[in-house]
């Protein structure tokens, strides 16, 4: 299919003049040793005798049972339904599927129940597969002031186990936006500021300096009547999620840590998207180095757009900024909000659109990199074409594998084939790995399995590859 920016005539020119863009006991399982990467570029992800050869049989065995656990539909819908049913009220129910949950499940795609144990998991990670960690805990959303206070501190504690290890296996730390800002206040700062695109002489007293996050093809429908003002008591609590954002950002850049903040639904993303780059502003001061990063969803109409508006910015004001690049978690709650109000989804129509915007991007991107620019990249991808396209224009650019500009990602317990082959090819390669207690994971936990849900799943390469490995070594190939 043609590319989707190329589409539409001079949609590429059009970015650069506009004025106002898929975590043990380990899961990759705990390998014994690795090889050292090999210089070319062929990422060759059907050998599966060299990519786990040096897996244990015993983890092979673990880590194919929970893969194939999640492919089976009924399966993953019994445990969704289980999680949520008032069965979960009882002491006695609640314990043990707890149990059972942190024995195959969480260990699988989890890091550990604390900070420590977690950045125990990384050092045993990378000094067995040469992967690196980007550690997050697990809380994804608060209701009020209180929670956020609670979770700040576990977010810079995170920070804190990130000191703890050497440089070289520490990708970053993930915060969520969500776990420290009421999700009530972020929808409200959220209309205020569709509002004020509609409307520029709309005022915002409090608003900081920031990249713009919104774009011509960005989905406005969320705000169709003019929000009321932030009220005394909303802009105290705006203040003081800024104070806790800024905390961790001032701990990352004291500790030289990139911090990448995560993406949400976008009827929240637009004050997402307002404080990573408030951040950035405040924070970005290494030309070489960024320490925040901001998250683009490629899997949105605006994506791309946005990311260069957001760029483009940034190289105006001077301002060296991070990006993860992800396809996009929230498919079917953007498409059932949109649908209520009577709008298409701001979901791209075809997989193949969101591939392509997506590839668009990461071009994009991996050539603003190569040219010498201030910005780091972090190519966040469980799709293989993804990946091997990734690597082949890094090779075309000439750019340097181990200089961190560029970095490739996956989810811990997910695309571990991937992963090994980027790996070895010599690129930069992380694992995204939340921890925390088990019940705080299962929001998450129940993703990866409706991710990994059914035989053409996230998860089928890995599945086959394994099977195969273990058929190999149990005939005695």
């Amino acid at each position: 299919m043609a590319n989707r920016f190329l589409r539409r005539p001079n949609l590429m020119h059009r970015f650069s003049t506009v004025s106002p863009i898929g975590p043990p006991t380990t899961t990759i399982p705990e390998i014994l040793s690795f090889d050292q990467p090999k210089p070319d570029v062929d990422l060759d992800l059907s050998d599966e005798a060299r990519l786990f050869a040096s897996v244990s049989i015993s983890n092979l065995f673990r880590s194919t049972a929970v893969l194939h656990a999640t492919s089976i539909g009924p399966m993953v819908d019994l445990g969704s339904w289980l999680m949520s049913s008032k069965l979960m009220d009882a002491t006695f129910t609640r314990d043990l599927v707890l149990r059972l949950v942190k024995g195959t499940f969480y260990d699988h795609f989890c890091a550990g129940e604390n900070a420590a144990a977690a950045a125990r998991r990384v050092k045993s990670v990378y000094e067995s597969t040469g992967l690196k960690g980007m550690l997050v805990y697990g809380v994804e959303h608060a209701e009020d002031g209180g929670a956020c206070d609670n979770n700040i501190q576990k977010f810079i504690e995170t920070v804190e186990a990130a000191e703890t290890l050497p440089t070289s296996h520490l990708s970053s730390v993930v915060v969520k936006i969500t776990a420290i800002c009421p999700m009530s206040l972020l929808k409200r700062v959220s209309d205020l500021l569709r509002w004020q695109y509609k409307n520029p002489n709309f005022k915002l007293p409090w608003k900081l300096n920031s990249f713009p996050v919104f774009s011509g093809l960005s989905p406005l429908y969320h705000t169709t009547t003019e929000p009321e003002p932030l009220t005394v008591e909303e802009e105290q609590e705006l203040e003081k999620a800024h104070e806790r954002i800024k905390s961790i950002c001032l701990r990352c850049q004291e500790s030289n840590v990139p911090l990448l903040i995560d993406a949400e639904d976008t009827i929240l993303q637009p004050a997402i998207d307002y404080m990573a780059y408030w951040s950035a502003i405040m924070f970005n001061s290494d030309k070489d180095r960024p320490i925040v990063y901001n998250t683009i969803q490629a899997y949105l109409k605006d994506a791309g757009e946005r990311l260069h508006l957001a760029l483009r910015e940034s190289e105006k004001m001077n301002v060296p900024i991070g990006f993860k690049l992800v396809r996009g978690a929230y498919m079917s709650s953007e498409a059932r909000l949109a649908d209520s109000l009577g709008y298409k989804s701001p979901v791209h129509d075809t997989i193949q659109d969101t591939h392509d915007c997506y590839n668009e991007c990461m071009t994009f991107l991996m050539e603003k990199a190569s040219n010498g620019s201030g910005i780091g990249v972090i190519l966040a991808t469980h799709n293989t074409d993804s990946g091997k396209l990734g690597a082949r224009k890094a090779s075309e650019l000439g750019i340097d594998k181990e200089n961190g500009k560029i970095e490739f990602a996956q989810l811990y317990g997910m695309s571990d084939a991937l992963s090994f082959g980027l790996k070895r090819a010599g690129f930069n390669v992380s694992k995204y790995m939340p921890y925390g207690p088990v019940e705080t994971a299962v929001p998450y936990l129940i993703r990866r399995a409706y991710e990994n849900r059914g035989m053409m799943s996230t998860g089928a390469l890995d599945r086959q590859l394994m099977r195969m490995e273990l058929k190999r070594r149990l005939m005695g190939w």
